[in-house]
């Protein structure tokens, strides 16, 4: 029968599939923060319809002046990282475009409107994958934002993060910072409506209608729930978001 020669061998579409069967093997628990992380993440997938956009900003300016502050500040100061000026324009676009600091309740039928700006940060951790929230960021400056984030992430690392330092988000910002990759689509932590994935800065030939120049280009990726934001909404956010990194001067108005 054709049940007879399928090339599916239904055993292994059951989960509990004896992989010592194929070659040496370990098992290891999940830690408790790995296995919440993949339960909220399959439940954000899942419950919510997911839209990314993608685009480059141009941050040679922006990466000059990062490296002149530090090359400035003192030894023993917290360097200043990208992070620092992404939580900067993130905030200036949650402000400029206030679908994104909403979340859904009362199961999709109504919403909140957020009027303060916490912005979480993914950090990798030993333990898995935590999100310290800055407060207020709307209040704070470059330098004291590169501060504040390099001692949550450092707190995440050594296991001291507090409840409350992770509660209260509004946006999530998640960086694979200098590890590489082109680009990637990151998952909404809700409650929160909308995440930005930071890919690595690469230089890129950039045609200026005579000939081809470099460019150090930063991927950026932007997903969002289409319940309550619709693509022109996320085109807007994203425009606003590259305009402010490929020129910094944006964030003084």
């Amino acid at each position: 029968s054709s049940k007879n020669h399928s090339i599916i061998d239904e055993r292994y579409l059951d989960e509990h599939i004896d992989f010592a069967e194929f070659g040496p093997t370990e098992t290891h628990e999940l830690t408790k923060i790995q296995s919440i992380t993949a339960h909220r993440l399959q439940e954000s997938w899942t419950k919510i319809p997911h839209v990314t956009q993608f685009d480059n900003a141009e941050i040679a300016e922006l990466e000059a002046f990062r490296q002149s502050l530090n090359s400035k500040a003192e030894s023993g100061n917290t360097k200043v990282t990208l992070i620092a000026f992404l939580l900067k324009a993130v905030c200036n676009s949650l402000k400029a475009h206030t679908q994104f600091n909403r979340s859904l309740v009362e199961r999709g039928k109504s919403f909140v409107q957020k009027h303060y700006f916490h912005i979480g940060i993914a950090v990798d951790t030993s333990r898995g994958l935590l999100v310290p929230v800055i407060k207020n960021v709307d209040s704070k400056g470059i330098l004291e934002l590169a501060y504040e984030a390099a001692q949550l992430a450092r707190k995440a690392r050594d296991g001291k993060l507090t409840p409350s330092e992770m509660q209260g988000g509004c946006f999530t910002i998640s960086s694979l910072g200098v590890k590489g990759g082109a680009g990637f689509t990151p998952i909404i932590n809700p409650p929160e409506v909308a995440i930005l994935g930071v890919a690595k800065a690469k230089i890129q030939p950039h045609w200026d209608g005579d000939g081809f120049i470099p460019k150090l280009y930063l991927p950026l990726a932007l997903s969002y729930d289409h319940r309550i934001i619709n693509g022109a909404d996320g085109g807007a956010f994203m425009g606003e978001l590259v305009q402010i990194l490929n020129d910094i001067r944006f964030l003084a108005l």
